[in-house]
């Protein structure tokens, strides 16, 4: 298990009082945008793990959690850049079943998961309720896509080199460790038209250099 660098957590620290300076009161939501490989699933851990520091109630939850059924998100064929873009995530159920309730607060329950892709179908419903004060840290690519800016109070974009990021896919999921390679251009185009389309680094409240995990850098854009 690789351990945790002082640098990591003070960073993520750092991150976790900006937010709370802003929004100290009531049901928050993060949302930690990037590309698969540039680490978004753990540095939102890490997130929510220094707000338990401070017995701040931090939920988290993935788009990978989210997906449409396979012949939703291949009707454009396996290989469809505009598909892995247009046609891979299910906002209406994140909004349904996850935000729209965790936002509504008291004992009104919400999903943290809503659809099994493995299994290629929703998952049994299992309810969660939060206290009145309470974070949801939210992970996965395509988070600033013009459909979904309207969820954030706050939104992080990572970024890594694209040898890095698929260097950590061959590692973590068998992908092909050359981001030219053909089984990669799906997810390559894809986020070459969310970049066009969306303009994540302009629109993102903080923007990380993610490439050393155990280092990230806050990066401050002539944009932000």
């Amino acid at each position: 298990m690789r351990l945790t660098s002082t640098a990591r957590v003070e960073a993520l620290r750092e991150l976790r009082d900006e937010f709370l300076h802003n929004y100290p009161v009531g049901r928050t939501i993060i949302g930690v945008d990037g590309a698969s490989g540039t680490g978004t699933s753990r540095f939102a851990d890490g997130l929510a793990a220094v707000f338990g520091e401070i017995d701040h109630a931090a939920f988290r939850a993935s788009m990978d959690d989210f997906h449409f059924p396979r012949a939703r998100r291949y009707r454009l064929g396996r290989d469809s850049a505009e598909g892995y873009y247009r046609d891979s995530f299910d906002e209406g159920l994140l909004r349904r079943v996850l935000v729209e309730p965790f936002r509504l607060g008291g004992s009104t329950g919400f999903q943290l998961a809503g659809f099994d892709d493995e299994r290629d179908q929703a998952v049994e419903a299992r309810w969660t309720t939060a206290p009145r004060d309470a974070v949801l840290i939210v992970d996965g690519p395509f988070l600033l896509r013009p459909e979904l800016r309207g969820i954030w109070n706050w939104s992080i974009h990572l970024d890594a080199p694209p040898a890095e990021s698929y260097r950590r896919l061959a590692e973590s999921i068998g992908a092909d460790p050359d981001p030219r390679a053909g089984s990669n251009a799906r997810y390559v185009g894809g986020q070459a038209l969310y970049r066009r389309d969306a303009a994540p680094r302009q629109i993102a409240h903080v923007l990380v250099d993610n490439a050393d995990e155990d280092q990230p850098r806050r990066v401050f854009a002539d944009s932000c």
